[in-house]
């Protein structure tokens, strides 16, 4: 922290802004944030995870307003998605206050090979525009359950797996799949955040200058978004070169 110099922080805000507005799109703009918090910052994994969560927290609540503001938010559909998602969350970051997360990277980069298949098969199911169905508690509880888990422990790719299983199982449409999955995440980020300081486990001044970043990138990006009918399939664009990039990266065809 010590050596870093105004390039440093230039490059973390301008990620940070385009880590948010692709989170809120798409998702996995942690792979944007956790990169520089690491590389660029040099902080070690489980600091790293835990810093990243208060741009997690700060750009989902800055998201949150734009798509509650367009109207694209309804919360009514969505209560038992919200609160098993919320305990599986808890259960992940006391997981991830004593268990690196490191190990995971290796299941994380084929989870992540899995999901561009899914995205790339039939791609008119995600541009689909139908009422949502509600699921049946023996899909709805264990999916929900086991997303936050990874939320709350890693956080990085969630938003992804979020939405495809909003989009795949229950049937909402894509955008708004990102409002709901925008304000699960911000709500368990708050409580997973405090755990994570609570153990020492976030560097305040660097997770500051990404959140801002992030915050702006996310409103922007809510706001331009639902004003447009286009971006279901521009968001479900996004999605794909996202899932593409992560997959380079986790096998090492490109570096990070």
């Amino acid at each position: 922290m010590d050596d870093l110099n105004m390039w440093h922080y230039t490059v973390a805000f301008v990620g940070s802004f385009i880590a948010g507005a692709i989170n809120t799109l798409a998702g996995n703009g942690s792979l944007i944030t956790l990169s520089l918090l690491t590389d660029l910052v040099g902080l070690p994994g489980n600091l790293a995870n835990g810093t990243n969560r208060i741009g997690v927290f700060l750009q989902s609540a800055a998201s949150t307003y734009g798509f509650r503001k367009h109207k694209l938010l309804d919360l009514q559909k969505s209560r038992t998605i919200i609160i098993w998602t919320l305990l599986g969350a808890f259960t992940g970051v006391y997981v991830a206050t004593i268990v690196s997360n490191e190990q995971f990277m290796l299941v994380f980069k084929y989870l992540m090979l899995l999901m561009l298949l899914v995205i790339l098969v039939k791609p008119q199911r995600w541009l689909q525009q139908s009422e949502p169905l509600k699921l049946s508690y023996w899909i709805s509880v264990p999916a929900f359950f086991v997303l936050g888990f990874y939320g709350g422990f890693i956080q990085m790719g969630m938003g992804i797996f979020f939405i495809a299983v909003l989009v795949l199982l229950a049937r909402f449409d894509i955008m708004a799949s990102n409002a709901i999955k925008t304000f699960v995440v911000g709500l368990y980020t708050f409580f997973v955040l405090i755990v994570f300081a609570w153990h020492g486990l976030v560097e305040w001044e660097i997770g500051l200058l990404l959140a801002i970043g992030q915050s702006l990138g996310g409103y922007v990006t809510a706001a331009f978004g639902s004003q447009r009918e286009d971006i279901g399939l521009w968001a479900y664009r996004l999605l794909v070169v996202i899932v593409i990039i992560a997959v380079l990266m986790q096998f090492n065809i490109i570096d990070y």
